[in-house]
Formats: C-alpha cells, structure tokens, sequence
C-alpha cells in the first residue's frame, strides 16, 4: 500500500508552493480588475435604484469557510468584544499550565514575530489537573483537581491582545486526580482497586457518562473564558494491558461507538457556544485500527478539527515500509496524512487537518539513532503539512515547552 512516493492529490511535486504563489498572484489581479469593473457596475445600480449607501459597504471579506455546516456559529463569534476566526494557516505550539505560572506566557507571545499565530494551552491536563480555579466545575475543585496556574479569563485576553488564536487542551480518559477522588468513576481491577497504567496512571472510565458530563464541563468554562477551540486529547481507552481492568457500567457496544457518542455530545454541547470543536488521535488511527476506539470516519462528521499526532519518532520500523521513519520526518508525515485525508473524505465531512509535529528529540529510538531534531527535521514536517491536501495548519509539539522558533515562518 505504501510502496509509491507520499503525494497527496493535486500537489504533484516539491515546486507546487512556487505554483501555487504564482497562481494565487494571478488570481490576485484577476480579482483586482474585477473589482474595478463591479465597482463601475456597482455605481451604475446604486444611480439607478437611488440606494441610500453609495460607496458605504464596509463589509470586510468572509472568513475561511468553515469545516461544519454551523457556519456562522463555529468560524466567527463575539468574544469579549472583538470576532475570533481561525487562521487560515494555524501555526501553533504547546504550553502547559505550570509554564504560565512560572510567568513565561511573554516568551511565547512573543514567538509571533516568527510566524506563530495559535497558542494551544493545557486546560486539563494528563495528571488530571484543570489549570485555573475560578469558573472550574465544582468536582474539579472537590477532587482537588483545580490549580490556579491562570486565571483563563485574563489568559484569553492577553492572547487575543497579542493577535494569538488560543485553543484549550482537555485531556479527556486519562485522569489520576479525578479517579482518585472518585473511585467509582475509574477504571477499576479484578481485585476492586484502581486500574493505573504502566507508569501509575489511573484511566476515568469512558463507558461512565458521568465521566463525559464532567470533562465537557471543563470544557465549557474555558469556552465561556473566551477560548476559540477546544481540543480533546486521550480521548480514547487506554492502549495498556487491560487483562486485569474491569469497566463498570459496560455495554455491548464497540468502543468506537462509545468514543464517537462522547465526541458528538460534546460537540453538540460546547458549539452553540461558538468554538470549534477538535481531538487529538494517534498518528496511525487513520491507518488501522489500533483497539482504542479511535474511528476517523466515526469521529470526523462531529469535529472541525482533527489533530493526526504525527511525532516520527512514535513509528516503528517498518510502518509505511520505511526502515527507519525518524530519519525521514517529511515522508512520515506525509503519509500518515493521505491516510488521515483519505479517511475524511470517505466520511463526506468537512473536517480540516491541523496536525501535531515532532519538535523534541528522538531519543533513544534504535541502534544509530539518535537525532536531535532541529530547524531542517521540524521544517521537513512542516512542508508535508503544506503540502497537504485537508490540512490547514500544524501545532509543534515539546514536552518542555521549548520551540524552534526559526521553523515557524520558513518557506
């Protein structure tokens, strides 16, 4: 399946952003003279009809079309005085919660003189901790689950001050906090403890619609913050040993049902808001079924966005028959998004693809590689993604928090 060149369909070769610029200056003009010529027309009519506002359209151009049918709810809404539209190209990076505390939200800000233009922040994140207090549901706070690393209200503003389209990252399944403070919410043992995974982490239970209701919740209150997006990630069963799990209130229903229904729900909820609504899934969903519930035909009808994460250095020798995928980040990337693409459009959905690249290094991955990782790797990534055919964007992702701020605005 994987034996021709990644190319995804109308971009046939690496000069087609060279062509594209070329077409997209002809079109420029074309459009310049025929805006002359209705303007000609336009006065003629307005003589004519007597109209009372001759020259006065002050309408400024339509935002991108967006990827749901709920148009003028899920592209622009009012928020705190001003309209918030996506970027046509979003380029974003990770923040957590902690790392705003420290008083480094400056420093990212920042990054927007080298092309940046989203800020994705934790809202919830994978220890279950919800990053502000005021506004965090009542559960959050009585688990002790609520920090108060920012007060998202302010957050939303100094973003939106700074130009910064901002998305809210909610950690949906994987919650310690939460199943620790509710036991009977979580993933539990044959012996009726709680179920952790190889690395002590302790799963909600995704079958429990209490567990849905909850983190909706949360994510509620950073949209009523002003948030733009929400994202949400791990939403999914665990990908662990689960021989000894037990999931109270089990159904017969297959576990993309499950994780379908919670994603629709959540859209449903949060849009009349007037977000967006996205999730976060493993770079292969979109080419097999990796037993997690993860369904890109199921899922994408629900979503605007689709995060594919799209980190090399998680494939496996072998996948997409390349031997070592970390040493190609680019053909990597580019395949995992024909698959993603190709799944989108069986589903008939306008859903757009804004995926998660690698800017860490790959570590330990095998016997002579181990690459740092810098501008040429990250830049790889990103020129697959715009290369793209769905793609509208990418976030760069680093645990730490630290950018290759240089990648940004190259190309």
């Amino acid at each position: 399946m994987y034996t021709e060149p990644p190319v995804f369909p109308g971009r046939l070769d690496p000069n087609d952003r060279f062509r594209e610029r070329r077409r997209t200056a002809r079109r420029r003009r074309a459009i310049r003279r025929l805006g002359t010529l209705a303007v000609v027309i336009g006065g003629i009519v307005a003589l004519v009809l007597n109209a009372r506002f001759i020259g006065g359209d002050s309408k400024k151009p339509s935002p991108q079309r967006p990827s749901t049918a709920t148009q003028a709810q899920v592209t622009t809404r009012s928020t705190q005085g001003r309209t918030v539209a996506p970027p046509d190209e979003i380029r974003g990076v990770h923040v957590t919660g902690p790392v705003i505390a420290a008083g480094k939200l400056g420093q990212y800000l920042a990054l927007r003189k080298d092309g940046l233009n989203t800020l994705e922040v934790d809202v919830k994140d994978e220890n279950g901790e919800v990053s502000f207090v005021r506004g965090a549901p009542a559960l959050a706070k009585s688990v002790g689950a609520a920090k108060p690393y920012y007060d998202a209200r302010a957050l939303a503003r100094k973003v939106h001050a700074a130009g910064l389209y901002l998305i809210g990252r909610v950690v949906v399944f994987q919650d310690p906090k939460l199943a620790a403070g509710r036991p009977d919410l979580a993933i539990r043992t044959t012996s009726n403890g709680i179920w952790t995974t190889a690395h002590g982490l302790a799963w909600t239970n995704p079958y429990d619609e209490r567990v849905w209701d909850y983190n909706i919740a949360v994510a509620r209150a950073a949209a009523e913050a002003g948030f733009d997006e929400i994202m949400f990630d791990y939403v999914r069963f665990p990908s662990d040993d689960l021989s000894h799990a037990v999931f109270p209130h089990r159904i017969a229903e297959p576990k993309a049902q499950i994780i379908s229904r919670f994603v629709a729900k959540a859209a449903d909820e949060l849009r009349p808001l007037g977000v967006r609504v996205g999730a976060a899934l493993f770079g292969l969903a979109a080419t097999r079924d990796l037993g997690i519930g993860q369904n890109v035909r199921l899922l994408a009808p629900h979503l605007d966005v689709i995060h594919p994460m799209t980190y090399p250095c998680l494939y496996t020798p072998g996948q997409y028959n390349l031997s070592s995928p970390p040493e190609l980040p680019g053909v990597t990337v580019s395949y995992s998004l024909i698959d993603f693409w190709q799944k989108v459009k069986a589903a008939d959905a306008k859903t757009v693809l804004v995926p998660w690249l690698e800017d860490y290094p790959c570590d330990g991955y095998g016997p002579g590689v181990d690459l740092a990782y810098g501008p040429a790797a990250v830049r790889a990534q990103i020129d697959a993604v715009q290369r793209g055919s769905g793609t509208h964007g990418y976030l760069l992702w680093n645990p730490y928090a630290v950018y290759t701020a240089s990648a940004l605005n190259g190309g």
